[in-house]
């Protein structure tokens, strides 16, 4: 299975920089495509405005040839500080849950807004972007709608980057490591290759997130990605390296939350049936000399996955204790 997960990465991992503004820009207007991006925001006042403000001047301007960006859309979840203020006044139209599809009660959670957005946007291609970010870059969003302007099969594209915690770079990504990581390598072994199989920043075409169910919650990442890999196939999915993603990190309780609601998602999945569980897990390491796949390497560890029966059941256990 490496060697799959080895093929894929040389042939679906790219860099941001492999695709300038102008090919983009040519290959946008050559499709004929509409983008649309989103932001979920729940309290982000803070990151919102920066972000909504990157994304208006570099990518929508009307000062350029071919504006990769159409429609910019904040999904206010619910707020009760001045996320819907900010985001207006940097010039994002915001669209509050609520006002979606009233007749069905809204749920609290990420994915139940991403879910509605659907109802409110128009692109051809939807990016999604996380409204917590800091220094944030346009790259978000044009290295991963990018592929999908130029590559017509592929139908997913999320972004990859390391993810900083204090002084360990990766130290980030602490639900991915421990929780969707494992559970993907075990349960869905193709999937192995994404760097950040729960990061916010994906893009899709609307033909393939139209026939996906979205967990309401935290599971959304993960339940859309295994979705993906069965409704349009492993080679229709790709990854982007953008670099370096700063954001608010989420205290251990919180954690504690996600990983339970990952773990659901991967539950009702299985109950649908899949793969075997796989017995190797492959990590990510960044490369500094260019060698690699779009800057990580992959890196197998064999799995433990023998288990010891009870001691009772072990005959010199049983004398000792008759002894």
């Amino acid at each position: 299975m490496l060697e799959e997960v080895e093929e894929w990465l040389r042939h679906r991992s790219w860099s941001c920089g492999e695709r300038p503004p102008a090919a983009l820009a040519a290959a946008k207007h050559a499709s004929g495509s509409r983008v649309s991006v989103v932001l979920p925001a729940l309290d982000e006042e803070r990151t919102v405005g920066e972000i909504v403000s990157v994304i208006r001047s570099e990518l929508m301007a009307p000062a350029l040839p071919v504006p990769l960006v159409d429609e910019l859309v904040v999904m206010d979840s619910g707020s009760s500080d001045r996320t819907a203020r900010v985001a207006e006044d940097a010039g994002a139209t915001v669209v509050h849950r609520d006002d979606v599809l009233p007749r069905l009660p809204a749920l609290p959670g990420k994915g139940e807004v991403l879910w509605r957005s659907l109802l409110v946007t128009s692109g051809d291609v939807v990016c999604f972007v996380d409204a917590d970010l800091r220094d944030f870059s346009a790259r978000f969003v044009s290295g991963i709608v990018g592929p999908l302007l130029t590559e017509p099969r592929l139908q997913l594209v999320k972004a990859m980057y390391d993810r900083p915690l204090g002084g360990d770079p990766s130290g980030g990504g602490r639900v991915t490591e421990l929780v969707a990581r494992p559970l993907l390598n075990l349960h869905w072994p193709r999937l192995a290759g994404f760097v950040q199989p729960l990061g916010g920043e994906y893009a899709a075409r609307r033909t393939l997130l139209e026939e996906l169910p979205f967990p309401v919650g935290y599971g959304v990442e993960l339940g859309l990605l295994v979705d993906a890999l069965h409704a349009a196939g492993l080679d229709a999915l790709g990854q982007v390296d953008v670099g370096v993603r700063h954001h608010r990190h989420q205290d251990g309780q919180a954690l504690g939350r996600m990983a339970a609601a990952i773990h659901h998602t991967a539950q009702v999945r299985l109950a649908r049936g899949s793969r075997p569980a796989h017995p190797t897990l492959t990590q990510f390491e960044r490369v500094g000399d260019g060698t690699g796949f779009g800057g990580f390497a992959p890196r197998s560890h064999a799995v433990d996955t023998v288990e010891r029966p009870p001691m009772r059941e072990i005959p010199e256990y049983a004398a000792r204790r008759a002894a």
